[in-house]
């Protein structure tokens, strides 16, 4: 069995349709796949209406959120979440509020660059993003408009965290989040927890600390992940007895990882679909 557990569609910013990313995963020869978009669960129905035969599809998302660097200070978080009940009331209003932040944060991103001299459509991109709009829709616009000649050079200049355009936007406290994910029937997995190339990166003595309120996993292996982090955390795993996944985080053409490149193994698979509750 190949599984891929962390995928995004143009639900929120991949390039891929819902209905076209479980075609590819299907074509890449994967038995599973999650998708994961960012804040939003809106491509699942079309995700599930077009799987092809022989491919479970995991109705997932990645949350946006905030932990405790290693420096002590709040760093932004992705924590995957996988088989919870849409319908719960306070993770879908907590959804909803994450949403509005991306769209404040991308108009005034937008306001930043055009007072110095590289405007963009804000209406433009939010017409085409979607409910779940981010950085990415943003660096879109700046290739299409000749500002930057790749997603890669958007992400190191205007688009760079904690660059001159940068604003900040008020996401989940990942010891809210793992409650609420749990509370909504679901489990709780760490993404990409030592990507270093992304910036600061989270204290490992937190992810100890969400073990004890119900962490359900983390994700080991992934293109962000060097060698030695990737050891650093499944030792960490073993430790706190969680659940170890590995993932593409595939996005379609805004990156080069390949589905199914970095596989969940499927006994660790069957523990998530074990842990989640009905």
């Amino acid at each position: 069995m190949l599984i891929d557990l962390h995928t995004h569609s143009t639900a929120s910013d991949g390039t891929d349709s819902p209905a076209e990313l479980v075609r590819a995963a299907a074509e890449a020869g994967l038995s599973v796949v999650a998708l994961t978009d960012h804040d939003t669960t809106s491509g699942w129905d079309e995700a599930a209406a077009a799987l092809p035969s022989g491919l479970t599809l995991v109705r997932g998302m990645e949350l946006s959120c905030t932990g405790r660097g290693e420096d002590g200070k709040p760093v932004p978080v992705h924590l995957l979440a996988y088989l919870f009940d849409p319908a719960d009331e306070a993770f879908a209003q907590e959804r909803a509020r994450l949403r509005g932040e991306r769209v404040t944060r991308l108009r005034a991103i937008a306001e930043n660059m055009a007072a110095d001299g590289l405007p963009i459509d804000p209406d433009a991109v939010l017409a085409s993003a979607g409910e779940a709009a981010g950085r990415p829709h943003l660096g879109r616009a700046l290739i299409e408009a000749g500002y930057v000649p790749d997603m890669n050079a958007a992400f190191a200049g205007p688009l760079a965290t904690g660059g001159k355009y940068y604003v900040e936007k008020v996401d989940t406290p990942l010891e809210v989040a793992v409650d609420m994910i749990a509370a909504a029937g679901g489990v709780s997995v760490l993404a990409h927890a030592r990507a270093r190339t992304r910036g600061r990166i989270l204290d490992l003595n937190h992810i100890r600390e969400l073990a004890a309120l119900g962490l359900g996993g983390v994700e080991v292996h992934h293109m962000d992940h060097s060698p030695q982090d990737t050891e650093v955390m499944a030792d960490l795993a073993a430790e706190l007895d969680l659940i170890v996944t590995g993932s593409s985080d595939y996005h379609g053409t805004n990156k080069t990882v390949k589905l199914g490149e970095y596989t969940t193994a499927p006994e660790q698979y069957d523990r998530i679909v074990a842990a989640a509750r009905p």
